[in-house]
């Protein structure tokens, strides 16, 4: 690809963030909206497409500098073709995101799963630059993964490799969200929202916490909410972070066996809380792998909850060029 600014989008279940960055992967300016509640993917690529030219028409560079955009959607992907064949959080199931997009902005356009765009931003320039195996779970509204293993990004056969949000770790445990028709997946145990429903059980069990106080007050007890109270010192908030960060490290675990990567690193909005998610996380993975598996470092994504984004924008440079 010619030197130029390029457009990195990350739209999962609840958020669309995309940002202008430069050559060197420096953000210029990013645009922040809630995803639509909409069953129709026009309004969803409306709203992609209308954040994008925010970008291209706010002056912040020359349009004529930006040369591209890389999206990443929480679907898998069928790349060869630019096409959402099954998306768990929004309405996109075999809809040709890739051209419908080019059509709207007439810029290219590279496309991939969400997380992968995220294990891209991190391999290349995150936490895991230099490291030949690595884990990303990306835990947000769901769980998100990428993986490198030998040095290459795993895809798989038909685009749906890694999928680790999705190991069952509860045989018979709560049925998984979206379109999902598993139980006891990752996903349904220790995402986002399942914080949320672990905080909104310990507020009716705890009367005297802030939790509880909140509730009362009517606000809906969502995973965001329930980190910032425990950031505050509330108990049973910090416990409810405690349970979901025991049960990601089953599935830290479960990779470290797998994969024997070097790093494990956690991203999406709830890494935001740190020790309080990633300490009894790293406790149970190291408790269960296997050694020497269980030796690889468990950390925060560098790029954090904007991991999506960075690597929307890598994924331009290396498809587009």
């Amino acid at each position: 690809m010619p030197e130029g600014c390029v457009i990195g989008v990350d739209l999962g279940g609840t958020k669309l963030l995309a940002g202008l960055l430069d050559e060197d992967l420096r953000v210029l300016h990013r645009v922040y909206r809630l995803a639509p509640r909409s069953e129709d993917p026009e309004d969803l690529l409306g709203l992609v497409a209308g954040q994008i030219r925010e970008l291209l028409d706010g002056g912040f560079v020359p349009r004529e500098r930006v040369v591209g955009v890389g999206v990443g959607i929480p679907s898998l992907v069928d790349r060869a073709r630019g096409v959402a064949v099954s998306t768990v959080h929004q309405p996109l199931d075999d809809v040709p995101v890739r051209d419908e997009l080019q059509d709207r902005l007439q810029l290219p356009v590279a496309l991939d799963n969400d997380a992968n765009c995220a294990m891209l931003a991190e391999w290349r320039a995150g936490g895991a630059q230099g490291c030949d195996d690595a884990v990303l779970l990306t835990v947000g509204t769901g769980i998100g993964s990428g993986v490198v293993a030998n040095g290459a990004l795993v895809r798989g056969a038909t685009g749906a490799a890694t999928e680790l949000g999705h190991m069952v770790v509860d045989f018979d445990g709560p049925l998984c969200q979206g379109a999902c028709t598993n139980r006891g997946c990752l996903e349904a145990l220790a995402s986002g929202s399942a914080l949320g429903r672990e905080g909104a059980r310990l507020a009716g069990q705890r009367p005297g916490s802030a939790l509880a106080r909140l509730a009362g007050e009517g606000r809906p007890i969502t995973g965001v909410l329930v980190t910032e109270a425990a950031q505050a010192g509330d108990r049973a908030a910090q416990e409810a972070l405690e349970r979901v960060g025991t049960l990601l490290g089953v599935g830290i675990a479960n990779a470290m066996n797998i994969f024997n990567p070097e790093v494990v690193l956690v991203g999406g909005g709830v890494s935001d809380a740190g020790d309080l998610l990633l300490t009894p996380a790293r406790t149970e993975a190291r408790r269960r792998a296997r050694p020497p598996s269980n030796g690889a470092r468990v950390q925060r994504a560098r790029f954090g909850a904007e991991a999506g984004m960075v690597g929307g924008a890598v994924l331009a440079r290396e498809d587009l060029a």
